[in-house]
């Protein structure tokens, strides 16, 4: 039965507008992606103030090449999340833009040119070299040679972030994540500079090994207990999957918002709306669900401040 909702409103924004109340007009506006917005922000609200449930971030890598780095990192200093599912790129990121930086740019920079000055182009961002793969490779041979020194053997994922996260500092969202014993997954770890790195140290060190069952163990550990669980997923990939992969074998998410630009036509996983994964028991059938077609360093500022002037302030 078709149930029409009340009318179309005008959004009315002055100089003492606050982003509540933006959000608060959007939910009325008719606008195409902006009801989702503010469902979303209605379901993160819920989730995040819901004590008894278990709560995932998942984001693709080259967010943490952007400013949006900061607004993760606070959110697991702040406690918002107990599990992150993420790619090995997030990794080389944080590393990197820890001991080094990386510079503004643009899509439409020349890229044969910037080869000739070292540059690596991520989207509209810059990449030095010297900032990237020497430098991780440099850290990440020291990381391990003091975790083998030890007399560490077997490592998973988890550990390997939380072994980075206590060489960092207060702006690493890996810092955090190793203060606050938030378990940082990596399923696609040999994807990247850090996994790469972890290959090539076994090479010279054969009794050391990646434990990927371990992570298993540990993601099993969170699930099976959980009584309720929810996620926002920003993005697409392993890191989305991944996090509903694990969420089935307890019939699924309850809360979950989903961020992407990706488009279902082409049956990809990351263009599938969450309400696909219902289909296959990711998500429970009565899950407060939402899906947002939206550029995530766009929109993350203005849903963390939201979510910022709703929950108190001990998250």
């Amino acid at each position: 039965m078709i149930e029409p909702g009340g009318p179309v409103t005008d959004i009315s924004i002055d100089s003492d507008t606050t982003i509540e109340g933006i959000f608060e007009q959007i939910a009325k506006s008719g606008g195409f992606e902006s009801k989702n917005l503010h469902d979303g922000l209605e379901i993160l609200t819920e989730m995040m103030s819901d004590k008894e449930c278990l709560r995932f971030v998942s984001f693709v890598g080259a967010l943490v090449s952007t400013g949006v780095r900061g607004i993760l990192k606070s959110m697991i200093r702040d406690r918002w999340f107990d599990v992150v599912v993420t790619t090995c790129g997030a990794l080389d990121h944080d590393i990197a833009r820890h001991y080094a930086e990386y510079v503004e740019g643009s899509f439409t920079m020349d890229d044969a040119e910037l080869v000739d000055y070292n540059m690596h182009r991520l989207g509209s961002v810059l990449v030095p070299l010297d900032s990237y793969g020497p430098l991780i490779e440099e850290k990440m041979q020291s990381f391990l040679s003091e975790e083998y020194d030890k007399g560490t053997r077997v490592m998973t994922t988890a550990d390997i972030c939380k072994m980075i996260g206590s060489h960092m500092g207060e702006d690493s969202f890996l810092y955090w994540a190793a203060k606050n014993g938030v378990d940082v997954i990596v399923p696609g770890i040999m994807d990247g500079s850090v996994g790469s790195q972890v290959w090539m140290f076994a090479q010279s060190h054969p009794d050391f090994r990646l434990d990927i069952i371990g992570d298993s163990v540990r993601l099993s550990e969170h699930v099976f207990k959980a009584k309720r669980s929810g996620a926002l997923m920003i993005g697409g990939g392993i890191s989305k999957h991944h996090t509903l992969w694990w969420n089935q074998y307890r019939d699924g998410l309850d809360y979950a918002f989903y961020i992407t630009t990706a488009q279902e036509f082409d049956g990809s996983l990351s263009g599938a709306l969450v309400r696909e994964a219902i289909s296959w028991g990711k998500v429970t059938q009565k899950a407060r669900q939402s899906t947002l077609h939206a550029e995530a360093t766009t929109i993350m500022p203005f849903l963390y401040a939201a979510l910022l002037s709703r929950l108190p302030k001990d998250q």
